[in-house]
């Protein structure tokens, strides 16, 4: 089968986010299908973006085919990242005819965080006589309404409820990482037939994976470790939707404890983070590491946290890349998350705290701290355990393909 995945995103370990579709491409290759990755070349989520000397140029990353289309640079959530959208979906829609002869796809995937490249890839899937689908990854235009309080009537909003709207009737199958979509879809009104829950998953090699060249952040929680610290961190994005300031709070109710709360990562509530945790000695912020470096990073922590501010949106389930990555290196975890969902329960990995509670962070620290390190383990294996049967990139990749066969 002939694969052409479109997101606007796509990255790969080494250049950052997006992961999953360079991670489902490797896995699809191995099952004999041929793989194409449509992406920009310029995106705020890579740590490192392409580099092409013009628009529609095939570049393998690391094993995979991408072809990159070339887009306008912009800093921050704004008009210049709606410059960016406008023109990978115009172009996209331009080069449709060629894509559809060179490449040749059975399935075309709309994967694109936005709804919106549901357009070009309908017009691609057209022109090949190819099966449509849509990926969803977040729930657009649900997310800016609740996180930006647009109303519906917002031009913005209408575009992108537009095009929801078209890839839920038009697409063969809505495969979603989040597991209640299908009440979504059902809320919408459209076939929660069309529905496949397909959530982001893990590489299991990755825990026996080591980085060539020392990594300064690991040296460093070595370090405290060696000094007797109990270490609870934190890694990933530094923004509002974490709820970080909860984590860092909670640091003021520790201080007679031998704990330190780590953060590693960047984004753009950093500064404000940093700021807020002024001369808690118990806090300690890292520049974010490579994806190769994550496990080994992981293994120096104590107890892994995950946080996320409360919203309607979780209503229909998450699925956290970095949760599962702390599942992977068989972290304890302190989860302060409220969704229809808790993989932390259902895994028996760690202690769920109500959100936005500095208090009973703190006390789940402490809860943690107390146990002996044999409890503690064993708390951690129930989770590599879990995410080991239930979200292996092999199998998820062999039930997306699935599902594009159906």
């Amino acid at each position: 089968m002939n694969i052409l995945l479109i997101n606007h995103y796509a990255g790969s370990p080494e250049r950052g986010m997006e992961f999953r579709p360079w991670l489902m491409a490797r896995e699809w290759k191995k099952l004999g299908h041929t793989v194409t990755i449509v992406a920009a070349d310029f995106t705020h989520l890579r740590r490192q973006n392409f580099d092409v000397p013009r628009s529609f140029t095939e570049v393998d990353v690391d094993g995979v085919p991408y072809v990159i289309l070339k887009t306008p640079y912009y800093h921050g959530n704004n008009v210049g990242r709606g410059l960016n959208i406008t023109s990978f979906c115009l172009q996209l829609s331009a080069h449709a005819g060629e894509m559809a002869r060179r490449y040749r796809p059975d399935a075309v995937i709309a994967s694109s965080t936005y709804p919106v490249d549901i357009y070009a890839a309908s017009k691609i899937a057209r022109k090949a006589e190819a099966r449509l689908y849509f990926e969803l990854h977040d729930l657009w235009p649900l997310t800016p309404m609740v996180m930006g309080n647009l109303p519906w009537w917002n031009p913005l909003i209408l575009l992108l409820q537009n095009g929801e709207n078209a890839a839920f009737a038009r697409s063969r199958k809505i495969i979603s990482i989040l597991p209640n979509t299908d009440q979504y879809i059902r809320e919408r009104g459209y076939d929660v037939r069309k529905f496949v829950y397909i959530p982001n998953g893990v590489v299991l090699t990755e825990t026996q994976s080591a980085s060539a060249e020392p990594v300064p952040q690991i040296e460093t929680l070595r370090a405290l470790r060696a000094e007797g610290w109990f270490l609870v961190g934190y890694t990933g994005n530094h923004s509002v939707a974490n709820a970080l300031e909860t984590f860092i709070d909670a640091a003021k109710s520790l201080q007679r404890e031998r704990v330190k709360l780590v953060l590693v990562g960047r984004g753009n509530h950093k500064d404000a983070l940093v700021a807020r945790a002024a001369g808690a000695e118990n806090v300690l912020f890292l520049d974010p590491v490579p994806k190769t470096a994550m496990s080994a990073l992981l293994t120096e922590l104590d107890v892994a946290y995950m946080g996320l501010a409360k919203s309607r949106l979780f209503d229909y389930g998450v699925s956290p890349n970095k949760l599962f990555d702390y599942m992977l290196a068989a972290r304890p975890i302190i989860y302060a998350v409220e969704s229809s969902n808790n993989p932390v329960r259902d895994a028996h990995c760690g202690v769920t705290v109500p959100v936005g509670e500095p208090r009973a962070v703190a006390d789940a620290v402490r809860q943690l701290l107390a146990m002996d390190a044999s409890s503690r383990k064993a708390m951690g294996e129930n989770g590599c355990a879990y995410v080991r049967k239930n979200h292996d990139y092999t199998t998820l990749a062999q039930k997306f393909v699935d599902a594009l066969q159906d």
